[in-house]
């Protein structure tokens, strides 16, 4: 198993509209360039893998991890280049979701903003559907 990346936070998406697309993940220029950034120096790694598993004070939590290769059931995105595969368990609760890379003075870290998420824990890291 691989390790984990980074950091990553859940936000609801309800004031702000996302445009429904083909992919069931879209990532910000700013994601996909700190994408392509962590993959610069592990060239036999093809992308990174996103999950979902069960931990956290509101339920689910996002997993983010290197991938040397496609699973079975995994959905692949491709945008500018960057290779992200979607475990089955988290297809559905992806779909619509915008993956961000956020940079500030005291963090950084992945964000997903997600339409379908009913809530989410005081954290940020985990969330219901």
């Amino acid at each position: 198993m691989s390790a984990s990346l980074v950091r990553a936070t859940v936000r609801a998406v309800s004031k702000r509209k996302l445009q429904p697309t083909r992919a069931a993940l879209t990532l910000t220029p700013s994601a996909v360039n700190k994408i392509k950034q962590l993959l610069k120096d592990k060239p036999e790694h093809v992308g990174v893998k996103v999950g979902v598993r069960t931990r956290g004070c509101n339920g689910l939590s996002y997993t983010l991890e290197y991938t040397k290769t496609k699973g079975d059931s995994d959905e692949e995105v491709v945008q500018d280049g960057v290779r992200v595969f979607i475990e089955k368990k988290a297809q559905l609760t992806l779909l619509g979701t915008e993956m961000d890379y956020v940079e500030d003075k005291l963090s950084s870290e992945f964000v997903f903003n997600n339409p379908n998420i009913k809530g989410t824990c005081g954290c940020g890291e985990s969330f219901n559907i």
